[in-house]
């Protein structure tokens, strides 16, 4: 029999007669054999080889780290999704770096343009040595003269305007049957080119973070430094110029910030007829723009003093802001009663001191709510009164729609002592004129396709726009009699 002590015994005597893994002969030889990496493969010994050279990379960087600490750091790169929480601080060194490199930069750009001297010059080199066309008197260039002209300019003005000479410059422009080009439309190319250069340099100095969009009291900022040098509106009365480039500037917002951002893109700006509209204020004599015409251009005083006018007329209780019942007054009460709840729906935010359901209409929604009435034809101003239009938001209009929005207009119009009408034929019409794509139904699509869309507009909101289209004919026919006459 076997006792449990010769049990106890037995087994620490084999724990004693079995050496430790570290004091085997074959086990030290295995790891020497690994480690010198002769039993690896060649996948194993790229990965030891680049773990290797990653270490020391790291090690390396390190090291740099460690004694480049105190040195300020001039750029860093900031991230897609998160560049604008990286802008330097207001004061900073990187922030006035910043702001000397692009100042230098806008400065250096400038000194390439042509001033008004440069340009003068050029256009008596223009006309001392272009010729008469015979047949239709216009002063015209061929690509010799082209050539020639180039050379005299740079001699007279320097170097910066021989970019407007080059041969791709003298292909755009239509030639004769002799290939000759007018020089006055390369004339206006030139200048049409040296003006938007400077004023897409101009606003680049007001963009504060230097992003290629203008916020509204930068581009208010720019107009107000146009004032001075645009013709009519140097004598504008010093108390209303804030007033006056808030008007200005809101144009500009309502077609080159549909999304309403905040923020209109500079190029957009540039190449937006906005901008060329207010251009048209530098003629010097007033006498020769008339009064209708001051009034159709957004950007005149005339036109500016009748927003502000038409606004304070409104505002009966004279508290900055209209409600329903005084918009309703707007255009002589000629627009309908479910036109103006939707323009509340839409266009009108609810205020924060507005107690319960009431909204104002504020400034800035009363002139969208005037450019768009005043702009129907244009996808901007279409796209505003679409929004309206829709009833129940789904983005298209059903017959439904329509019967509902003109049976106001045609109230409105048997009020105004007109004779009787079928809605059912004015739908009819109103599809005919449109053809959308879906028999159903019209959407913004279709109104913008069908170049009609301003006068469906205006069929299904004003009932001073439903009889200018009825009357179409008379109206047109009132317009042709004066130039036969004249």
């Amino acid at each position: 029999m076997y006792s449990g002590s010769s049990d106890g015994e037995s087994h620490e005597a084999a724990q004693r007669k079995i050496p430790p893994a570290s004091s085997m002969m074959w086990v030290r030889n295995l790891r020497r054999f690994i480690g010198s990496g002769a039993g690896l493969g060649s996948e194993a010994l790229m990965e030891l080889e680049t773990k290797r050279i990653l270490l020391d990379i790291f090690k390396e960087k390190q090291q740099k780290s460690a004694e480049a600490g105190t040195i300020p750091s001039f750029y860093k790169k900031a991230c897609a999704g998160i560049s604008l929480l990286n802008k330097p601080e207001e004061g900073s060194i990187s922030h006035r770096v910043q702001r000397l490199a692009k100042y230098r930069f806008l400065k250096k750009q400038s000194d390439l343009l042509l001033n008004a001297d440069d340009l003068d010059a050029m256009w008596v080199c223009l006309r001392e040595n272009c010729v008469i066309d015979d047949a239709t008197g216009a002063e015209k260039m061929n690509y010799e003269d082209f050539c020639h002209i180039a050379s005299v300019c740079t001699e007279q003005i320097g170097p910066k305007c021989r970019r407007f000479f080059s041969p791709s410059n003298f292909m755009k422009f239509e030639k004769d049957e002799s290939g000759r080009i007018a020089i006055l439309p390369f004339y206006l190319y030139v200048m049409r080119t040296v003006s938007l250069t400077q004023a897409r340099i101009d606003m680049s100095e007001l963009d504060e973070d230097s992003d290629g969009f203008l916020q509204p009291h930068e581009m208010e900022a720019y107009i107000r430094g146009l004032i001075p040098n645009l013709a009519q509106l140097r004598d504008m009365p010093a108390a209303f110029v804030q007033m006056y480039c808030r008007i200005a500037a809101h144009k500009f917002f309502f077609f080159c910030d549909p999304n309403r951002r905040g923020k209109a893109c500079i190029k957009k700006v540039l190449l937006s007829n906005c901008l060329q509209e207010l251009m048209e204020l530098h003629q010097e004599s007033e006498e020769e723009v008339t009064d209708t015409e001051q009034a159709e251009n957004w950007f005149s005083l005339t036109s500016a003093q009748r927003i502000c006018d038409m606004f304070l007329a409104l505002d009966k209780d004279m508290n900055g802001t209209l409600s329903k019942h005084e918009l309703r007054e707007y255009a002589e009460g000629t627009l309908t009663e479910i036109f103006i709840e939707r323009v509340f729906d839409e266009h009108v935010r609810r205020g924060k001191s507005s107690g319960g359901n009431s909204r104002e209409m504020d400034f800035e929604s009363f002139l969208d709510f005037v450019l768009a009435l005043e702009n129907k034809d244009t996808p901007e101003g279409l796209t505003y009164l679409f929004r309206c239009l829709d009833l129940q938001g789904r983005g298209f209009l059903t017959t439904a729609d329509i019967h509902s929005l003109f049976r106001d207009v045609h109230q409105k119009w048997i009020e105004g002592g007109n004779y009787e009408l079928c809605i059912e034929d004015v739908r009819d019409e109103i599809w005919d004129m449109v053809k959308p794509a879906d028999e159903l139904r019209i959407t913004l699509a279709d109104l913008l396709a069908c170049k009609q869309g301003g006068t469906v507009a205006s069929m299904l909101v004003d009932v001073r726009g439903f009889w200018a289209h009825d009357n179409r004919e008379n109206l047109l026919q009132e317009e042709e009699e004066p130039e036969e006459e004249g």
